[in-house]
């Protein structure tokens, strides 16, 4: 199991299995929020501290929640507003021991213009 927090500790996550594979995405959000970005299954990551400890942030199409500590501003994750068969959670890395990051392998998506990966 794979702890992780925003810098206060108010919200804390835990990844239900160790993740091989992290996108760093450029669209105009995620470029400016960081990452690198894990997926699993909606409901399979432990959120601690949520909702009482956040805020989200809702753009586009609305069919996702970007989520942040309301005290120290560091972005956890994202959620579907409706979660339905299938959804699932992107967890933000960063809030994760360097060493996790580093033994992922780290795939460069363009969500800015191609929606590819443009590490291939």
């Amino acid at each position: 199991m794979h702890e992780g927090s925003c810098h206060c500790g108010a919200v804390r996550l835990t990844l239900p299995a160790t993740p091989t594979e992290a996108t760093l995405c450029n669209c105009s959000l995620c470029r400016r929020k960081g990452g690198p970005w894990v997926y699993f299954a909606f409901g399979s990551v432990q959120i601690t501290g949520h909702p009482e400890s956040t805020d989200e942030y809702v753009w586009g199409d609305r069919t996702i929640r970007n989520i942040r500590c309301k005290i120290c501003g560091c972005v956890t994750h994202w959620e579907p507003m409706v979660p339905e068969q299938g959804a699932r959670h992107g967890v933000n890395l960063g809030n994760f021991d360097p060493e996790l990051i580093a033994s992922v392998r780290v795939r460069r998506f363009d969500g800015a213009d191609t929606w590819t990966f443009i590490d291939e």
